[in-house]
C-alpha cells in the first residue's frame, strides 16, 4: 500500500517534473488514490475547505460603540449626576449614549464573511479518479494525491499540478490580475522562484477553466492552497482605528484632563473663599459635566451615517461607519489595473493590412465604433482586405456576444467565451458583420483547435452557393468550395504563409521584404503593449484529408494583424487629474506584465510618456529588498507589475510607514489582504469577488474609478463638517464654564442652572450641530492637499477660534447677566446713589435673592449666541455672505426649531419653574439680541483674518 506523503503545503510543485510529483504524492495517474488511502489523507490534512471565523457577537458590537473615551466620560458624568440628585440630567445623558450605540450598531452590523466568501469560490464537486474509476465527489473530500479532470466551464477544485493539458486555458484574473486566460502546459518544469502568474504548469483553487481540458494531481487543499494563504493573511490583519477614531480619542483625553483641572481649580478657589466643601464639590462636578459636550458622540455618529447615505448617491457603499471620514484623509490611492483602471473587456483597437494601420474606436463589448484610416472614416469598398481580416477572425473564433435589453430601455452586452476571441467578434460587429449571418453562409465543417505548442487554431468552412455579396471568399471564376480561416501568434502564422493579401483584396507572393514589414508592424504593436494576433486564410476546392495542421496549415494567405488591449476606462484619466490636484497620489499595482502596465499608466495620465524605467517595477524586485529599501522604493515608483498578494500587502505597509493614508482598490481574490491592510479598502461591486467586497471598507456600486475620487471629496466634506460642529460645541461648552467660573470668582449668583446647561448642550446646540453635518462643503475642498495624518481635530486655528469665542460669548452673557442684576438693584432702590454699579454688584450679598430675570437674560443671550453663530461656523474660511445665509435649508429648520423651543421655555408658565425663567420685556429683549450678535460678528472677522493670512506669502507675514 502506498505510504502517506510528507506535508505538501510548502512544496514548489511547479519546479518538478510530472513523474517527481506523482512519486512524491504516492499516486498513479491512471488509477488515482484508493478510497482507503484517501480517507487516511483526509484525516491527516483535513477537508478541502477554508476554516471560517465565527461571527462577531452582538454584545461585542455594542461594547465597541461604548469604548470611546468621550462616551466613557458621558457615562461617568451620568453616574455623578445621579449621585448628586440630578436624575433628569443623568437619564438624558444615558439616553444619548444609548442612541449613539444603537445608530453605530445598526450601521456596522455585519458578519465577517471574508472566509465564507472565499469558500464560495470552490466548486461544489470534483471529477476525480478513485480506485481506477471516474467519480464525482464533494470538493471538500479532495486530498493531496487525488487525480482530477478539468474541462471548460469547471472551477479548479484545489491547487493542482497539471499532468496532461490539451488546449487548456484558465481564467486567473481574480487571483493574479492577469487580464486574459492563461495558457497551461503540463510538460513544463519551471524555476522555483517564478511568480504565481507565470506558473503555467499549475492551476489554482477558485480559478475557472475557459478552454480545453486537462488532467491534474491535487497538491494542496484547504488553507494550504493559494486562496487559503490569502485567507490566513486576512485573518492575521488586525483591525486598526481610523484617523477619526484616533482624533476623537485624543479629544476625549483632552476633555478629561481639562475637566479634572477645572474641578481642582474651582474646588480650591471655593475653599479659599470659605465656601462649604460639599457645596464646592457639587459646583465643581457640575462644571466638569458642563465641560463634556454631551451631544458630540451622537452628532458624530449621525453625521457619519448621513455621510454613508450621501456616499450611496455617489455609487459608494460604506461598510464601516468611521471609514466615511478616512477617505477624506487619503493621500495615496493604490489601484489594481484589471477591472478597476481598465474595463476588463479585451478590445481590438488597431488593424494592420498591407502596410497600412487602421484604428478601431468603441467602448468595451458594445458593438458600436468606427474604423479610421489616417484620421478619416474607412471606406470598406476601397479596402476590402480589412473586411477579409474581420471575416476570417470571426470565423476562426468561438466566442458569442449576448445582447439583452432591460425594461428601462438600456442594453447590456455580455461575452461568452474567451475574451480575446470576444474582441474579434465585437470588432466584426462594428463593421456590421454578425456571427449568425456569417455562419449561415460559411458553416464550419472541421477545425484544428488551438494548441499552445502550435500557437494557432484553424477552422474549415463550406462556402455555400448563396453567400453575401460582401463575402471576401467570393470568386466566381474559381468557385471555391472551402475556406480555411487561421488565427494565432504572428510569427507562427507568418511562417505558414506564402502569399500576402493586398488592400485591393488581391494576393501577391510573400517576399522577404514583406515578411520583415509584417514583423516590424508586430513589434510596433507589441511596443504599444497590445496583444497581437495574425489572421490568414486558404481556399480549398476539396477539404483536406485528413483535416489536420499538417495537411491544412500551410501555403496560407497572410491577411493582417489585429492589436488588442484591455482598454482604460474613459473616466479614469480626469479622475486621476482631479486626485492629483487634491494632492492625492495614484499608484497602480497589477499582476499584468510591465509593458502592459506602463502603456495603460501612460494612457490614463498616471505616467508621462517616456517616464524613467524606475517608475515601473516588477513585484519580484521587492523580495530582495530590506524594509527601508521598500519604503524608499514606494516613494519613487508609481507602477508595480507582476505582483503577488504578499507584494501588495508589503507595498501598502511601506506607504503607511511613510506616513501616507493609503486607500487600496481592487476586485480580485488577490486584492483582499491588501484591502484589509490598507487604511481603507475599496472593492468593485460589479466585477468584484465576494472576497474583495467582504474585506473592503467601501464597495463601489458602479466599478467607476471616478467614484473613488468623488467619495474622497465627500469624505473631506464630512470631516470638515465634523470639525465645524466640534468647534461649535466645544467653544460653547468652554464659554459656559468660564461664565460660571468667573461669576463664582466674583461672588455673584450662578448665571446658568444645571438644567439650563443641559438644555443648551442638547437642544440649543444639538439641532444646529446636526444641520452643520448637512453642509455641502467649501467650493475649494478638492484644491487643498490631504490634511496631515496625525493632525489633531483641534488644530491651531481652531484653538484660536475657541479662545476668541470664549471671550466674546462669556463677555456677552456676563454683561447681559450684569445688566439684569443692575436692573434688579435699581428696581428695589438697593443701589446707593453714586455707587459704582460693577463694584456694588460684586460686593452685594446675593444669598436668598431671586435673580430670575438676570438668569433668564443670561440663558437667552447664550442661546441666541449659539443660534446666530451656527450660521457663521458653516465654513472655517468662507464668508457667510458668499456661502449664502439661507443656502442650508436644514440650518433654517434647526434654528427655527431651537428658537421655537426657547420661546416655549421662556414664556410657557408650566415650563418656567423647571428652567428658572420668566417673561422678558421689550427692553430686555433688545439688550439680549444686541449682545447675542457679538460672537457671530467676531467669527466673521476671524475668518477674514484667516483668509488674509492664507493669501499672504509667508515671508511677508514673518516681516
Amino acid at each position: 500500500m502506498a505510504q502517506t506523503p510528507p506535508p505538501v503545503s510548502e512544496k514548489a510543485w511547479h519546479s518538478r517534473t510530472v513523474q517527481e510529483v506523482l512519486k512524491e504524492l504516492a499516486t498513479r495517474i491512471e488509477h488515482g488514490l484508493t478510497t482507503e488511502e484517501a480517507q487516511k489523507r483526509l484525516a491527516e490534512y483535513g477537508p478541502n475547505e477554508l476554516r471560517e471565523k465565527p461571527p462577531t457577537p452582538f454584545y461585542t458590537l455594542v461594547l465597541e460603540q461604548l469604548k470611546s473615551f468621550v462616551v466613557i466620560l458621558l457615562i461617568i458624568a451620568s453616574i455623578l449626576s445621579f449621585i448628586l440628585g440630578d436624575r433628569v440630567e443623568a437619564a438624558a445623558i444615558i439616553a444619548i449614549v444609548v442612541l449613539n450605540a444603537v445608530i453605530g450598531v445598526m450601521q456596522e452590523s455585519r458578519a465577517e464573511a471574508s472566509l465564507a466568501a472565499l469558500k464560495k469560490l470552490a466548486a461544489p464537486d470534483a471529477h476525480t479518479l478513485r480506485d481506477g474509476a471516474h467519480v464525482h465527489i464533494p470538493t471538500r473530500e479532495l486530498v493531496p494525491g487525488d487525480v482530477v479532470l478539468l474541462e471548460a466551464g469547471n472551477f479548479v477544485p484545489a491547487d493542482v499540478r497539471l499532468v496532461e493539458s490539451v488546449n487548456l486555458r484558465i481564467e486567473e484574473a481574480a487571483l493574479t490580475g492577469e487580464s486574459v486566460p492563461v495558457e497551461k502546459r503540463a510538460g513544463l518544469r519551471l524555476d522555483r522562484e517564478i511568480p504565481l502568474g507565470d506558473r503555467k504548469n499549475t492551476a489554482f483553487m477558485g480559478t475557472m477553466v475557459s478552454y480545453g481540458r486537462g488532467t491534474a494531481v491535487v497538491v494542496s487543499t484547504g488553507h494550504s492552497t493559494q486562496i487559503g494563504l490569502i485567507a490566513q493573511m486576512l485573518a492575521a490583519v488586525e483591525e486598526e482605528e481610523t484617523p477619526l477614531q484616533l482624533r476623537l480619542e485624543e479629544l476625549g483625553r483632552t476633555l478629561a484632563i481639562g475637566s479634572l483641572i477645572i474641578v481642582a481649580i474651582v474646588f480650591v478657589v471655593g475653599i479659599i473663599q470659605g465656601i462649604n466643601p460639599l457645596d464646592m464639590f457639587i459646583i465643581a462636578v457640575s462644571l466638569a459635566i458642563a465641560a463634556v459636550p454631551e451631544g458630540l458622540p451622537a452628532v458624530v455618529t449621525i453625521s457619519l451615517a448621513l455621510g454613508m447615505r450621501e456616499m450611496v448617491k455617489r455609487h459608494a457603499l460604506i461598510r464601516r461607519l468611521a471609514s466615511v471620514e478616512t477617505l477624506g484623509s487619503a493621500s495615496v490611492i493604490c489601484s489594481d489595473k484589471t477591472g478597476t483602471l481598465t474595463q476588463n473587456q479585451m478590445t481590438a483597437v488597431r488593424l494592420w493590412c498591407d502596410g497600412e494601420v487602421f484604428e478601431i474606436t468603441g467602448d468595451g463589448y458594445k458593438p458600436q465604433g468606427k474604423f479610421l484610416h489616417e484620421g478619416d472614416h474607412l471606406d470598406f469598398s476601397q479596402h476590402p482586405a480589412v473586411t477579409t481580416i474581420l471575416w476570417a477572425g470571426l470565423l476562426a473564433s468561438d466566442a458569442i456576444l449576448e445582447v439583452s435589453g432591460a425594461e428601462d430601455g438600456t442594453t447590456t452586452h455580455r461575452m461568452v467565451g474567451d475574451p480575446t476571441e470576444g474582441a474579434l467578434v465585437v470588432a466584426a460587429a462594428k463593421a456590421n458583420i454578425w456571427r449568425q449571418e456569417i455562419e449561415a453562409a460559411f458553416p464550419r465543417v472541421a477545425e484544428n483547435p488551438f494548441d499552445s505548442a502550435r500557437k494557432l487554431m484553424s477552422t474549415l468552412h463550406s462556402v455555400k452557393a448563396a453567400t453575401p455579396e460582401a463575402s471576401p471568399f467570393n470568386d466566381p471564376a474559381a468557385a471555391p468550395r472551402y475556406a480555411l480561416c487561421v488565427k494565432g501568434a504572428p510569427d507562427v502564422v507568418l511562417e505558414a504563409c506564402t502569399r500576402l493579401q493586398r488592400l485591393s483584396d488581391e494576393s501577391a507572393p510573400l517576399t522577404d521584404a514583406m515578411r520583415r514589414q509584417v514583423l516590424a508592424a508586430n513589434a510596433a504593436f507589441s511596443g504599444q503593449a497590445l496583444r497581437v494576433l495574425a489572421v490568414a486564410y486558404r481556399i480549398f476546392d476539396e477539404p483536406p484529408t485528413p483535416m489536420s495542421p499538417e495537411t491544412a496549415e500551410h501555403d496560407l494567405v497572410f491577411v493582417g494583424l489585429i492589436g488588442l488591449i484591455d482598454p482604460a476606462r474613459p473616466e479614469v484619466k480626469p479622475a486621476i487629474q482631479k486626485a492629483r490636484a487634491a494632492g492625492i497620489r495614484t499608484v497602480m499595482i497589477t499582476g499584468d506584465y510591465p509593458d502592459t502596465a506602463r502603456a495603460i499608466a501612460e494612457a490614463i495620465g498616471l505616467l508621462p510618456h517616456g517616464s524613467p524605467a524606475n517608475k515601473v517595477l516588477p513585484g519580484a524586485a521587492l523580495d530582495h529588498m530590506t524594509e527601508a529599501e521598500v519604503s524608499q522604493t514606494v516613494r519613487e515608483t508609481d507602477v508595480f507589475a507582476r505582483v503577488s498578494p504578499q507584494h501588495k500587502v508589503k507595498i501598502v505597509e511601506a506607504l503607511r510607514r511613510n506616513g501616507a493614508v493609503a486607500a487600496m482598490t481592487g476586485d480580485g481574490v488577490n486584492d483582499a489582504p491588501a484591502l484589509k491592510q490598507s487604511d481603507i479598502g475599496v472593492a468593485m461591486g460589479i466585477t468584484g469577488t465576494d472576497v474583495a467586497k467582504e474585506a473592503a471598507d467601501m464597495v463601489l456600486t458602479d466599478d467607476n474609478f471616478a467614484s473613488i475620487v468623488a467619495a474622497v471629496e465627500q469624505g473631506r466634506i464630512i470631516y470638515g463638517n465634523i470639525r465645524k460642529f466640534v468647534f461649535f460645541l466645544l467653544s460653547s461648552n468652554v464659554a459656559e464654564i468660564m461664565i460660571i467660573f468667573l461669576a463664582m470668582l466674583a461672588g455673584v449668583p450662578t448665571p446658568l442652572t444645571a438644567i439650563q446647561l443641559l438644555w443648551l448642550n442638547l437642544i440649543t446646540d444639538g439641532a444646529p450641530a446636526l444641520a452643520l453635518a448637512m453642509e455641502k462643503g467649501d467650493p475649494d475642498v478638492m484644491s487643498h492637499p490631504p490634511r496631515p495624518k496625525h493632525e489633531s481635530i483641534i488644530n491651531g486655528s481652531m484653538q484660536a477660534g475657541i479662545v476668541i469665542q470664549t471671550v466674546t460669548q462669556t463677555g456677552a452673557v456676563l454683561l447681559a447677566f450684569g445688566v439684569g442684576l443692575l436692573w434688579h438693584l435699581q428696581a428695589g432702590d438697593i443701589l446707593p446713589p453714586g455707587a459704582n454699579p460693577l463694584a456694588y454688584i460684586i460686593q452685594y450679598d446675593w444669598r436668598g435673592v431671586d435673580v430670575q430675570t438676570a438668569e433668564t437674560m443670561a440663558f437667552v443671550t447664550l442661546s441666541l449666541c449659539e443660534l446666530f453663530r451656527a450660521y457663521t461656523v458653516r465654513s472655517e474660511r468662507v464668508s457667510l455672505f458668499r456661502l449664502g445665509v439661507f443656502s442650508n435649508a436644514y440650518m433654517q429648520g434647526a434654528v427655527g426649531l431651537s428658537l421655537l423651543l426657547l420661546m416655549l421655555v421662556v414664556n410657557v408658565p408650566l415650563l418656567q419653574p423647571v428652567f428658572n425663567t420668566h417673561f422678558l420685556n421689550l427692553t430686555e429683549w433688545s439688550v439680549v439680541v444686541g449682545l447675542s450678535l457679538i460672537p457671530a460678528v467676531a467669527e466673521e472677522i476671524t475668518k477674514a483674518v484667516l483668509r488674509w493670512r492664507d493669501q499672504t506669502p509667508a515671508n511677508e507675514l514673518m516681516a
